[in-house]
């Protein structure tokens, strides 16, 4: 049985300090080979994401790091000691980086050559699993599944003309067999039927376990961040039962920020993550979480993650948390609509820390439906937390009494987690805003007790003068000093 990941480590620009090993503002593809490194030999986590989304992609990434590192992974072996995973484009929405997935498939057999080399006979490939965004259908999985195996893997059969020798012949054997394909689910609609998307996967396959990720950003982008945490643990108890019923280990990864609104994991968080979401196998752990907190302090919440065992999911009415859902992404929605504008003008103004051409995000579905434009994820939060405005706090107006009895067994800790993100309110947003966004977020306001950061309001106070007086050019470096505050940027 493979070591299974507790921690995953990934290129999420939400940091808002750059680490040691880089220069300047942003990472450059060179760094992510570094960070590589240092997230295995120094954090200690289990996997590495490698990001061939929305960027230009390192196809070599195995071979360099077994080059520059190679006393480290002599000793820790890349595949079954730790782990890169690599995370493809879906062609089905991202049209432009479509081939892209062809040429890292192709990659899966180099590497393996490349590792044989440099361990010797045994048969551990390096890379035997990728993720596939915005998994919609069986089909999109099964997709990559049998390509790999049939074009990747299966012309090493063929002749190139007839009578001659095959390619296996020629060019050697190709290894792995196959590619293990992990679903992300970032949709709701998608997220709910998670788990019966994974069992038609999994009908025509002889595997000893499946994981599975879910998304947490995306979902609270398009509905709001209440509404994405409910349908996070429905799909995650759904995912159980699966497991109980088909009798394959299902091993969930969660993907989860250090802001509330995009997953409230933070060095500071472990424990309350841990117990919130018992079942999750992988947690991500996000470029905030890493560079943002000392490095000791870093290391020990990795080191608990990776040593606390997985758990049975906390079961919640699903009636209930379904109907709290549909109603507060509603109402999230109305809101969106008139803050987009204002959330676009920000936007700009955030600084960048990775190096990628913009890839589409699952906006894009609800854009076309809405008429609405937002930035990405990250971009968002920190637009809207630097004008003192936490986006967890948009949709919330609608809870009722029934519904917060709801919550205290289904998210025991919404009230004290809401209080934090609270803190970083700025009355002086009201001067951005209608009154009537106003008067709903006060009532947000309302349902907690919360002590206002007035260093962070200093700073959001400074950008909120600067978009009513149109004189802008500070406004980066306070989002970044507001950003600092916080220790994360969005």
């Amino acid at each position: 049985m493979r070591k299974i990941p507790r921690t995953m480590s990934t290129q999420h620009p939400d940091n808002i300090t750059m680490p040691f090993f880089t220069e300047g503002t942003c990472f450059f593809g060179e760094d992510e080979i570094k960070e590589a490194y240092y997230v295995f030999s120094h954090l200690r986590c289990d996997e590495q994401m490698w990001d061939c989304e929305g960027k230009e992609v390192d196809e070599f990434v195995i071979k360099k790091l077994l080059t520059r590192y190679d006393n480290y992974f002599k000793r820790n072996r890349i595949g079954k000691d730790c782990f890169i995973t690599l995370r493809v484009p879906n062609p089905m929405v991202e049209k432009s980086e479509a081939k892209i997935l062809l040429e890292t498939l192709e990659s899966a057999p180099r590497s393996y050559d490349t590792a044989h080399q440099f361990y010797g006979s045994d048969d551990i490939p390096p890379i035997f699993e990728v993720i596939l965004p915005m998994a919609t259908n069986t089909e999109v999985i099964n997709r990559v599944y049998y390509y790999y195996r049939d074009f990747v893997v299966g012309k090493q059969h063929r002749r190139c003309f007839e009578n001659d020798i095959t390619i296996k012949e020629w060019i050697g054997e190709f290894k792995p067999e196959t590619i293990e394909v992990i679903p992300l689910f970032e949709d709701i609609p998608y997220m709910l039927s998670a788990d019966t998307m994974v069992q038609n996967y999994l009908k025509d396959k002889q595997v000893s376990y499946q994981r599975v990720f879910l998304g947490r950003s995306d979902p609270a982008l398009n509905y709001g961040m209440l509404s994405a945490i409910l349908v996070v643990k429905i799909a995650l108890q759904r995912l159980h039962l699966l497991q109980e019923r088909i009798h394959v280990p299902i091993y969930p990864i969660l993907g989860l920020g250090s802001n509330l609104f995009r997953g409230n994991l933070s060095p500071l968080s472990v424990d309350e993550c841990l117990k919130e979401y018992p079942s999750v196998q992988t947690f991500t752990i996000q470029s905030a979480f890493k560079y943002d907190y000392d490095e000791r302090l870093v290391t020990d919440a990795i080191q608990k993650i990776n040593t606390q065992e997985r758990m049975d999911p906390l079961f919640l009415h699903e009636e209930v948390a379904l109907d709290i859902t549909e109603r507060l992404a509603s109402a999230y929605r109305e809101q969106i609509k008139e803050l987009a504008p204002l959330i676009n003008e920000l936007a700009r103004f955030v600084p960048q820390r990775r190096m990628r051409k913009l890839h589409i995000g699952l906006f894009g579905y609800s854009r076309s439906i809405e008429g609405i434009t937002l930035p990405r994820v990250i971009s968002f939060c920190a637009s809207l937390y630097s004008i003192g405005l936490p986006p967890e706090l948009l949709g919330l107006h609608k809870l009722t009494e029934k519904d917060l009895l709801f919550l205290k067994t289904a998210y025991p800790s919404f009230l004290e987690d809401l209080s934090l993100a609270a803190s970083y309110y700025n009355e002086d947003v009201k001067k951005l805003i209608s009154p009537k966004i106003a008067k709903d977020i006060e009532k947000s306001l309302g349902m907690v007790k919360y002590t206002e950061n007035l260093l962070h309001s200093q700073y959001t106070s400074q950008i909120i003068h600067a978009i009513l007086s149109g004189k802008k050019e500070t406004v980066t470096e306070n989002v970044i000093a507001a950003g600092k505050t916080r220790r994360f940027l969005g």
